[in-house]
């Protein structure tokens, strides 16, 4: 994905960001082409959201989507400082966003341990602002949480995973954990959304330690 533009592999600053838009790159966003549901709600009493950057956004999205208890799924731009970015302003490595994937999910079918046990399985935590050959800030692993149980949650499995990882020699965990609430999340373009649904060999990036998360005590 990064050849559609030049990535940096240092955060920009907010001065030297780009300025964005004050309209959506995606205003009226189809219903999720696999669950038929609406990506920006209203969605069932109960439901939780959770923000997942980890790497390419369009394998995250594919991983969360096939989970038992999703509700719907996206994929946009979060954590950094340009508004409604475009997808090649993002990949300039000039807006700070990091690619991320949002689930909206049931919390009595799906639980959050099962969610971020995928995340912290499907891709490599500690590589910085890289995912194996996609390299660039965009790249860059985070949790954005909706709910206290959320930060309690990854905090616990981060550590718990931090030990597994560092006894077969791989450095400290790079993940940013942030609350949503101080990061706006912009929907990517409507040819991002489920792309592996509609490109079924489509790229995939396959960075991962291959080790499991163990189960919290």
């Amino acid at each position: 994905m990064s050849i559609f533009g030049r990535s940096r592999s240092a955060m920009v600053t907010p001065d030297d960001a780009l300025p964005g838009r004050s309209t959506p790159v995606l205003a009226h966003p189809a219903p999720h082409a696999v669950l038929g549901t609406s990506l920006t709600g209203p969605w069932p009493d109960g439901t939780q959201v959770l923000y997942l950057a980890m790497g390419c956004f369009w394998g995250a999205e594919e991983y969360l989507w096939r989970l038992p208890g999703a509700v719907t799924t996206s994929v946009g731009y979060m954590g950094g400082y340009t508004p409604n970015p475009t997808y090649e302003e993002v990949c300039s490595g000039r807006t700070g966003q990091t690619e991320t994937a949002m689930i909206a999910y049931d919390p009595t079918e799906l639980s959050t341990y099962d969610i971020l046990k995928m995340f912290w399985e499907h891709h490599d935590p500690t590589q910085g602002y890289r995912q194996g050959n996609d390299v660039g800030t965009q790249y860059r692993s985070a949790v954005f949480y909706t709910t206290d149980e959320q930060r309690e949650l990854t905090e616990r499995t981060r550590d718990a995973y931090a030990g597994v990882i560092a006894e077969r020699g791989y450095p400290d965990i790079t993940t940013q954990v942030a609350p949503a609430a101080e990061h706006d999340y912009f929907l990517a373009e409507d040819y991002h959304q489920q792309y592996l649904y509609k490109n079924p060999h489509g790229y995939r990036c396959h960075a991962n330690t291959g080790l499991a998360l163990p189960a919290l005590a």
